[in-house]
C-alpha cells in the first residue's frame, strides 16, 4: 500500500502522527510530494524522519525556493521563513531538496504525482473546478493526477483535453491543513488501485509554539502560527 504523504512543512509532530497511522493501515511504500521542511519548527528534523521512509520524493516550489525565489519577492514575509529553513538544513541539504525531479510515475500505472500541477509548482486545482483547469490538463494522459500545494484535500474527477476522464486526487497537508480542520491531511492507494483520504489528530499545539519559537519575532512565525490554529490560508495573526 502506498501513502502519499504531501506539505509536510517542518511540522514533526504531524509527520509522526500520519506515519503511525499509516503504517497501521499497512502502508509499505511512500511518496512524499514536495514542501517538506519550510515554515516549521523542526525543518531538519522532518526531513531526517522522511529520509528514513523508503519513498519517492518529488519537489514543491518551497523546496525550490531553498535556491531558486526569483517568485518569491525579498520583501514578502515568507522569504525570511525560507532563508531561516535554509539555515536549518545546511546548504548542501537545502540543495538537494531543490533539485528533486519535478514529477514521478506512481506505481502500477496508478498515474503520476505533481507538487501543484504538471504546468507549474505554484499553480494547482481547487475542489471545484476553475477557469484554468483546461489549460492545467493540456496534453495529461494520466489516468489520475496526484498533486498538492493548496493544502485543500480532495478527490473528483476531470476532463483533459482530448475529452478523456482524470482522477484528481489532493490527499491534502500532512502539517498544515487550510481547510478549516486542524487534523493533519494524507491519502493512501490499496493494492487495487482505490484511493482513501484520511485525517488524524495531532498536537498542534506543540506545532504552533515551536514556528513561533524558531521565528522569534519575524512576521513569517506569527503567520504560521496563525494558520496551524486556525487551519485556513487567509488566518489572522493573534
Amino acid at each position: 500500500m502506498l501513502a502519499l504523504l504531501y506539505d509536510i512543512h517542518g511540522n514533526l509532530p504531524a509527520l509522526e502522527a500520519v506515519l503511525d497511522d499509516a503504517h497501521r493501515q499497512g502502508a509499505t511504500r511512500w511518496l512524499i510530494g514536495g514542501d517538506v521542511a519550510a515554515f516549521g519548527g523542526w525543518p531538519a528534523e522532518t526531513v531526517d524522519r522522511a529520509l528514513a521512509l523508503p519513498a519517492v520524493w518529488i519537489r514543491g516550489n518551497t523546496d525550490r525556493w531553498l535556491v531558486d525565489r526569483s517568485d518569491l519577492p525579498p520583501e514578502a514575509p515568507m522569504h525570511a521563513g525560507i532563508l531561516a529553513c535554509r539555515a536549518a538544513l545546511g546548504d548542501e541539504r537545502a540543495d538537494e531538496l531543490a533539485a528533486l525531479p519535478e514529477s514521478a510515475a506512481l506505481p502500477h500505472g496508478a498515474g503520476r504525482a505533481w507538487h501543484a500541477s504538471p504546468a507549474s509548482d505554484m499553480r494547482s486545482f481547487q475542489p471545484q473546478g476553475g477557469d484554468d483547469e483546461a489549460e492545467l490538463l493540456t496534453g495529461v494522459r494520466d489516468r489520475r493526477l496526484v498533486f498538492g500545494h493548496t493544502h485543500l484535500q480532495f478527490q473528483r474527477e476531470a476532463r483533459n483535453d482530448a475529452g478523456q476522464p482524470v482522477e484528481l486526487v489532493n490527499p491534502g497537508s500532512v502539517g498544515m491543513p487550510l481547510d478549516g480542520d486542524r487534523r493533519g491531511a494524507y491519502a493512501l492507494v490499496h493494492e487495487d488501485g482505490a484511493v482513501e483520504l484520511r485525517r488524524v489528530d495531532y498536537p498542534w499545539e506543540r506545532a504552533r509554539d515551536q514556528v513561533r519559537e524558531a521565528a522569534g519575532d519575524a512576521e513569517w512565525g506569527a503567520i504560521v502560527a496563525a494558520r496551524l490554529e486556525q487551519a485556513r490560508f487567509n488566518a489572522a495573526p493573534a
